[in-house]
């Protein structure tokens, strides 16, 4: 593993003026791949290995080799800035910190797809973000990096600063699009496959996340040999109970563990309980976990279903965690996000936030540890989109790691963890 580069520059205070990013070797990757055939800067990055940042894991290259090649079709390139997974801040601190990388990554991939207008849909509260690339659009218009004709090549690419309203759902790609055309935003029906062949304003669109087109950046300044050599390396943001939250940068397989000694240890030194390790829409692990490589293909494979990589989001909690109250928590975040389209999202999210609510406030009843299973199992493969299907897993998770806790909440209306007595 090479040295930290996408985090090399991010505390540097003048990163975000086009000079300074200049001086750091900004704008090389842009410069190589306006060089190029645009078959070529796809082949560059495939051979990379690069794989979506943004959740899904597909392969960058692969994915923009489905939009058609043909001059005449209009085509468009989004980026997913829409960071709203708890527990999940790498993005934002990639558009504060090093805004101009990002708009190179765009200008590369909107050149590789044949796109002349790409949009950056970008969370409403995301102000710092929000200044810092408009700031930097302005300078790359100026340098006459964005435009007509850049650089002298005969190419034209605009690029669009757009934001949502701050909903969760408009992160799946399809509702995305749905809100940058002016509707709520809501998942399509599939097929056909969106966005390669219908996205944006029914045309070709290849939507990327933030950390991905960073990626991409690095990847046509220094070649994918170099870039192999660093590990494949990702961002994780490490949140909940640890010495140093943050964002840190490591290898693609980088063990739990070894994450949670990055960031500190445990807070006070107190015991690991559990974590969330991509996210919360992933399934929880506990203790017996903690060397799992954090990848794509690991952790689906291991025996917790629903456990995944996801937004590489690592949320830690200690023994002081009561794991009843934390995934009551976190269903009534998907509940309230629900965009009501479809019945097993928009029902059961609510059914299981009543077992919750009954369970917490000294009214749980035996039966309703099997209700909550068999609720989960009611939503599990039958959602519209992922939403509905992020509930299930951390669900089913806690009822069989800590079930113990269920049933005494249920039993004497206390919390065996916090000591305190059921909510009034």
């Amino acid at each position: 593993m090479g040295e930290p580069f996408l985090l090399k520059y991010i505390h540097e205070r003048d990163q975000g003026d086009l000079a300074a990013y200049e001086s750091r070797g900004g704008y090389a990757g842009m410069r190589r791949g306006l060089s190029m055939a645009p078959e070529a800067v796809i082949d560059e990055v495939d051979k990379s290995g690069l794989r979506g940042r943004g959740g899904a894991g597909f392969p960058t290259g692969r994915k923009w080799k489905f939009i058609p090649r043909d001059p005449a079709v209009t085509k468009y390139l989004v980026v997913n800035a829409d960071e709203g997974e708890p527990g999940t801040y790498k993005d934002r601190t990639l558009m504060e910190g090093d805004p101009h990388r990002l708009i190179e990554g765009i200008i590369i991939g909107s050149f590789a797809i044949g796109a002349r207008q790409a949009f950056i849909y970008l969370r409403r509260e995301f102000a710092d973000a929000r200044a810092a690339l408009t700031k930097a659009i302005a300078q790359a218009m100026a340098a006459h990096y964005l435009g007509r004709n850049i650089l002298r090549t005969g190419y034209d690419l605009e690029i669009i600063l757009a934001t949502g309203a701050g909903a969760y759902m408009a992160g799946e790609e399809t509702a995305l699009l749905e809100s940058l055309e002016g509707r709520r935003a809501m998942p399509r029906l599939k097929p056909p496959f969106y966005p390669a062949v219908k996205g944006l304003y029914l045309q070709p669109t290849a939507v990327n996340n933030v950390e991905t087109l960073c990626h991409v950046a690095w990847i046509l300044a220094k070649g994918h040999e170099w870039y192999k050599a660093q590990g494949a390396p990702i961002l994780i943001s490490v949140s909940g109970h640890v010495e140093r939250p943050g964002v840190y940068e490591v290898p693609l397989g980088t063990t739990i563990r070894t994450i949670i000694d990055l960031a500190g240890g445990m807070r006070r030194g107190r015991k690991f309980k559990a974590c969330f390790p991509g996210g919360s829409s992933s399934a929880i692990l506990t203790d017996a976990y903690l060397d799992t490589p954090l990848d794509y293909d690991a952790l689906p494979k291991v025996d917790v279903p629903g456990t995944m990589l996801g937004s590489a989001a690592v949320i830690v909690m200690d023994e002081t965690a009561c794991m009843v109250e934390i995934i009551a928590r976190t269903v009534e975040f998907y509940r309230d996000e629900s965009c009501g389209k479809c019945t097993p999202c928009r029902e059961g999210t609510v059914w299981i936030g009543q077992v919750f609510h009954r369970i917490l406030h000294g009214q749980g009843r035996s039966e309703d540890l099997d209700l909550l299973s068999g609720i989960a199992k009611g939503m599990t493969g039958t959602c519209f989109c992922p939403l509905g299907e992020s509930v299930p897993p951390s669900l089913n998770a806690s009822l069989r790691f800590f079930r113990h806790e269920y049933e005494h909440h249920i039993k004497t209306g206390t919390c065996d963890v916090k000591g305190h007595r059921a909510r009034p």
